[in-house]
């Protein structure tokens, strides 16, 4: 028969909020319970009556809880299938039937969360919680899983509108649950021990627990679903729902904006997951209009970033502009009621500058995956390469216009200036042409050239970039190195009075 009754339940979960209702409404219905340890005392104190785990399996718990319910007289119960063979074993045995398991594991990727101590992460790697799931959701046939605390509400459902009777597409639909629950364990504890040391056989494991669905992908033919938490990194403060583009987009100016984080305030302006204006000034609103300066026609549509709260004379100028998305740490109150009156703008309060470690994606029949791009040069890994020494003012413009290239499409080039981004060329098959692309564009939008600083992605293998870009007016430039004739760029720049210092570093952004 597919419907079945819940007459029997075994019950051992670390977290209680939520229990409450269930345990009083199984208590209502004479279902035998059957639990252990701090689970026991809470059902009893509700005034249920318990069978302990330890009377049935003649043993207490032992190894400082370690082992409680990992049985024959448990797990025969659990996964016997409630047919004639397997029930006349259970007879024989003096093994109950178990219709129902209900589970809370030990908070494992909290604790890894929370703390380095590793005694009390091996700790809160649960055993008997996590073959209980299993065992039940294999024998689904028979027997409704509970795995998590997400599905106490299902449970409440199945007992108060259907007096404890449920069907097998119901327990055929926890099982799934629960079998996303266990990879999903496992997967946390495997990829904490691959941090300590990992395989000599690399192994890609990526487990999200939650999904959910987007309007459509990057176009409204393909399906869309964000797997993460946007709420541990973003209050949704306005706007409409964010799309599949809308995140790409964000997750480029959030990585673009750790880089400026402890900064003064800096905006950044993004198209396509490209900066195209950003600069860093005293004050917001400077640091507002000197970024949209950089390519007011890009931005149109763009997404917003700053590194400061916003406050109502910001707000007033970035409401003359259409725009998808604008970001900030915080809103002053008026400007959150003057932005947020535009429905479908979005607003999000970011809650911290978050970038993963590592980044993949899908690839042909598998998964490339590569650390982060993390590297932020400084002052002090500067190498100068020419005869002129960059001066102060020059080394700051080399700094910020190379964290700014870091976050462009290659092949990119950077012109800046005063904590500026003046000209971008970026996604272009060649330099040359990437360079040619930055000094059009800072032309068009009306920036004196001369004096500013270059940033490559990559290194220059012949001096005509360089030359290109001298003749524009720059006077410093910033790269990797690395090229068999850097010496040819080097040369120009010392024939020219020039600056270049390398990097060491090279950001290819694919």
């Amino acid at each position: 028969m597919a419907d079945k009754k819940i007459k029997s339940a075994l019950i051992s979960v670390f977290h209680k909020d939520g229990l409450e209702n269930i345990v009083k409404t199984l208590i209502e219905q004479n279902v035998t319970i059957y639990s252990t340890g701090g689970t026991q005392k809470f059902i009893e104190s509700l005034g249920g009556k318990v069978e302990r785990v330890e009377d049935l399996t003649t043993y207490p718990s032992i190894l400082d809880g370690r082992v409680k319910t990992l049985h024959p007289k448990v797990f025969g119960g659990i996964l016997a299938r409630r047919e004639k063979d397997h029930l006349g074993q259970l007879a024989k045995y003096e093994i109950p039937a178990i219709d129902l398991v209900v589970v809370d594991l030990y908070p494992f990727e909290q604790t890894v969360a929370s703390t380095n101590d590793q005694e009390a992460i091996i700790e809160k790697i649960d055993i008997g919680g996590i073959a209980l799931i299993r065992g039940a959701a294999k024998n689904f046939g028979d027997v409704v899983v509970i795995p998590s605390q997400d599905e106490y509400g299902d449970l409440e459902n199945i007992l108060s509108s259907n007096n404890g009777v449920t069907s097998l597409a119901e327990r055929q639909r926890l099982a799934r649950k629960a079998f996303k629950v266990s990879s999903n364990y496992d997967t946390a504890i495997f990829n904490y021990f691959n941090t300590l040391e990992e395989e000599e056989k690399p192994t890609f494991k990526q487990s999200i627990h939650q999904g959910q669905s987007l309007r459509y992908g990057e176009n409204p033919h393909q399906q869309g679903i964000f797997f993460g938490e946007m709420d541990a990194m973003f209050e949704k403060i306005g706007g409409k729902e964010l799309s599949f583009n809308n995140l790409v987009d964000v997750d480029a100016a959030v990585n673009l904006m750790a880089e400026f984080q402890h900064d003064a305030p800096t905006f950044a302006v993004l198209k396509h997951t490209n900066p195209c204006g950003i600069a860093t000034r005293n004050t917001v609103l400077e640091a507002w209009k000197d970024a949209l300066a950089g390519d007011p026609v890009s931005a149109f549509g763009g997404i917003l970033i700053c590194n400061s709260k916003i406050d109502l004379a910001t707000a007033q100028e970035i409401n003359k502009l259409f725009y998808e998305v604008l970001i900030a740490p915080d809103f002053d109150q008026d400007a959150m009621d003057l932005l947020g009156a535009k429905k479908k703008r979005i607003l999000l309060k970011i809650k911290h500058f978050h970038v993963n470690d590592k980044s993949f994606k899908s690839l042909l029949n598998g998964v490339i995956q590569q650390d982060t791009d993390k590297n932020t040069e400084t002052k002090d890994t500067l190498v100068t390469q020419t005869n002129r020494q960059p001066t102060e003012a020059e080394l700051a413009d080399l700094i910020f216009a190379n964290k700014c290239v870091k976050h462009l499409k290659s092949n990119t080039i950077v012109l800046a200036r005063n904590n500026q981004l003046l000209g971008m060329g970026c996604g272009q098959t060649s330099r040359v042409d990437a360079c040619k692309q930055a000094i059009a564009k800072a032309i068009n939008f009306g920036f004196e050239l001369e004096g500013c600083a270059m940033a490559s992605d990559a290194f220059f293998p012949f001096p005509d970039c360089v030359e290109i870009a001298h003749n524009a007016g720059v006077r410093a430039v910033i790269q990797p190195g690395g090229s068999i004739k850097d010496k040819l760029s080097i040369d120009y720049c010392n024939e020219n009075d020039l600056t270049m210092v390398f990097t060491g570093v090279r950001h290819f952004k694919h």
